[in-house]
């Protein structure tokens, strides 16, 4: 099973589990402000180690239209299914100051995940 690693947690997760859900296992609060279908970028972090080569169309279009590409990845859109750190959750209930992270996100990534290289997308 994957690990993943998030500040001072370290969390073993199951394989295939969304990466948002996977950080609210290691007890961070992260946003998820539109139920994890790539529409807000509340969800986005930062990789240390194990970023992951591929992402969903839905992913890439948002972080070109937020001019984030590059800097940040979408947590709702990524699935554990290798090690992964993450340094930087920006956006948690705590830091926004918000009294819940957003709609229960589902088991599965949304809309249709269609995981393509990232050398395709761009």
């Amino acid at each position: 099973m994957p690990m993943l690693k998030v500040g001072e947690a370290t969390v073993e997760v199951a394989q295939g589990t969304r990466l948002a859900v996977a950080i609210e296992q290691a007890g961070v609060e992260i946003g998820h402000r539109c139920g994890g279908h790539a529409r807000c970028t509340t969800c986005r972090v930062a990789f240390a180690d194990g970023e992951p080569t591929t992402m969903t169309h839905a992913e890439y279009a948002k972080l070109v239209e937020r001019e984030l590409l590059g800097q940040y990845r979408l947590a709702c859109q990524i699935t554990c299914d290798h090690d992964m750190t993450i340094t930087e959750v920006p956006m948690t209930k705590a830091s926004q100051n918000w009294t819940d992270t957003g709609p229960a996100l589902e088991a599965e990534v949304t809309p249709e995940a269609v995981f393509l290289p990232l050398d395709q997308l761009t």
